[in-house]
């Protein structure tokens, strides 16, 4: 079997993982998690990160610091993984769905037209006309490693006095290479940027995640709160409602040597990229997704696009014949608004989410798949055209 997404554990986690362990750090306390957080910053040239639990916990901080309360909504996409929509819940506020673009990002077009025509403009802020609600933030998430269009998004959130979270769980690496935001790192942008480091994501920790932030006072009460908010930690004196979310210095020592490679992941899951795109353009009703111009992306996730009509068979009938011939595949997420604890929330113009989730299917892209995997992997999808 050609595995989907797999960790590539070739660098120095064993060593650094056997450090951790031969000095007794094993929990949330520990060098190589000062460290990792340490390094992820330079990575990102931002100041400092705070290292989680999970990307979850990280979105979950995001929010509650970003100010959303009970009585308030967030936008969010419907094309997303739901851990993005779910901490919105957590705290009792409501998602508003938004559709995406061709990129499978946020559609900014939309996003604007919602304000100007479903919202009112406050002394408090921009209240929802259908539900009299304020909203409050606006989560955006950056898909398959693809930038989302985050010089418009800033430019509408300053419009209307909105904070930003990136959700860049799956980005990354990404970076702008041209325009107002050049050189910056996916996740930099907004207000917060949230990482991931499940076993599927481009660098891994076995789970965890990470959080940064442009103030920096920010950054401090998040590290504060994912500690339980321990205000002394010798007599046991809690001022505010605290997280069990700090990562583990093993986690940590894993992840420290994770991001050591990760500029040699993204280059190979370039080349693996552009080796898809030149065999696949030559089967007929089959293609892939395009990266946005002016962005250095990580090739996180391939997707494939696939025309029934003119390939022979659907999204559906070829994941199941991919898997005959060892070839493991994943259609895109069901799109959340359609969820049974999310239906009743309002859905903006959802069009392309809708059209886009039917006929993507996502294909090996694993940093460890060798050429030789990528051929095989457009070999049968060859085969199989009618």
């Amino acid at each position: 079997m050609i595995p989907l997404s797999i960790p590539n554990l070739k660098g120095n986690e064993l060593n650094y993982v056997t450090k951790a362990l031969k000095e007794g750090w094993v929990s949330t306390g520990g060098d190589f998690i000062k460290r990792f957080e340490t390094d992820f910053a330079n990575y990102l040239k931002v100041d400092q990160s705070v290292a989680c639990q999970s990307g979850t916990a990280g979105l979950h901080l995001a929010l509650l610091l970003s100010g959303v309360k009970s009585s308030h909504e967030v936008i969010v996409p419907s094309l997303t993984f739901i851990a993005a929509v779910n901490p919105v819940k957590y705290l009792g506020a409501e998602p508003v769905f938004m559709d995406c673009d061709d990129s499978l990002t946020i559609d900014v077009k939309k996003l604007e037209i919602f304000f100007q025509k479903e919202c009112w403009i406050t002394d408090n802020g921009l209240i929802n006309k259908k539900t009299n609600k304020l909203i409050k933030t606006i989560v955006v998430v950056h898909v398959f490693g693809n930038m989302a269009n985050m010089e418009k998004i800033m430019e509408i959130a300053k419009k209307y006095k909105l904070k930003v979270i990136e959700d860049a769980t799956e980005a990354l690496g990404t970076y702008y290479t041209s325009g107002k935001f050049k050189g910056r790192f996916a996740g930099t942008i907004g207000d917060f940027g949230v990482y991931s480091f499940n076993g599927n994501k481009i660098i891994t920790t076995g789970g965890g995640g990470m959080l940064v932030a442009k103030d920096k006072e920010i950054v401090e009460k998040a590290k504060y709160l994912s500690t339980q908010a321990k205000d002394d930690p010798l007599y046991y004196v809690h001022n505010d409602i605290g997280y069990n979310y700090r990562m583990t210095n093993i986690q940590a020592a894993m992840g420290v040597a994770q991001l050591e490679q990760l500029e040699n992941f993204i280059h190979i899951k370039k080349i693996n990229y552009q080796t898809y795109q030149e065999n696949i353009k030559r089967i007929k009703g089959l293609s892939l997704l395009d990266f946005k111009a002016g962005t250095r992306p990580n090739y996180w996730f391939y997707s494939l696009v696939i025309d029934k009509k003119a390939y022979g068979i659907d999204r559906d009938q070829l994941l199941v014949k991919l898997a005959e011939n060892g070839i493991q595949t994943r259609p895109i997420w069901g799109l959340i608004h359609e969820q049974k604890p999310y239906v009743n929330n309002q859905a903006y113009a959802i069009e392309k989410a809708k059209k886009y989730v039917q006929f993507i299917l996502n294909i090996p892209c694993s940093s460890s798949l060798r050429r030789v995997e990528v051929l095989k992997v457009t070999d049968v999808l060859g085969k199989l055209e009618s």
